[in-house]
């Protein structure tokens, strides 16, 4: 595991932003494509409008959901409304390369295969993503890999859907398919992750975050965060 301060949270976008470019340059290069799965919150809006100044093969690249609540389409409350706002008419990438978790269907656990589905035709089977964004909460969690929550188990699929929490059911990305990804990307900042990215950083598997593999993992954090953790 690699890690890096920063002394704000703007300063982890961009260098998130640098480094997703060149994990994509990377991944076109060999490959043809540039598989990311993104997580919400501010500091990754963000990290994907300065993913607009970068040298990107937007031609090649497919942006996943990590996670998304259950909520009518446009809804502030949903992760893709902000990740649309962040990226199109900021970037070149194509709306159909915008992969949406298909939350409006009535039946989560419908729309969680269909999702899986979904990253199999793109990313092969078992599926393989190139780069997982991830962020991480005050109670530990990660994507939405909530604790307490019987999503924790699971490990014969990619995606599922979560119990409520904050007051919405969700779709998430599950430890097994997170855990193929050719690198991760953590991206934490605010004095409330202080407790959790010790914790994160000491592999403590009793954190939903603890148990993301850490091989081939970056982890940015601005002063906030860090603490004495860095």
């Amino acid at each position: 595991m690699k890690t890096e301060l920063f002394d704000n949270a703007d300063m982890v976008a961009s260098r998130a932003a640098s480094i997703i470019a060149g994990e994509a340059r990377k991944a076109f290069a060999l490959r043809g494509r540039f598989i990311f799965a993104v997580s919400g919150g501010k500091t990754p809006w963000k990290m994907l409008r300065a993913l607009a100044d970068e040298d990107v093969p937007w031609e090649g690249m497919y942006v996943l959901q990590v996670d998304e609540r259950l909520a009518p389409y446009g809804h502030p409350d949903r992760n893709m409304t902000h990740l649309l706002e962040s990226l199109m008419g900021h970037s070149p990438i194509l709306a159909e390369r915008i992969i949406a978790m298909p939350v409006e269907e009535k039946d989560s656990e419908t729309a969680a295969v269909l999702y899986e589905k979904t990253i199999c035709k793109i990313a092969g089977s078992p599926a393989i993503i190139d780069l997982v964004h991830l962020g991480l909460g005050p109670d530990g969690h990660t994507a939405s890999l909530i604790p307490g929550d019987p999503v924790l188990d699971i490990t014969d699929r990619d995606v599922a859907a979560t119990g409520i929490y904050q007051g919405r059911r969700r779709l998430t990305l599950t430890y097994p398919l997170i855990n193929r990804a050719r690198k991760i990307l953590w991206v934490i900042t605010g004095s409330e992750k202080k407790e959790m990215l010790q914790r994160l950083i000491e592999r403590d598997a009793s954190i939903p975050a603890g148990r993301i593999s850490i091989e081939e993992s970056v982890i940015l954090a601005d002063e906030d965060a860090a603490g004495q953790s860095f």
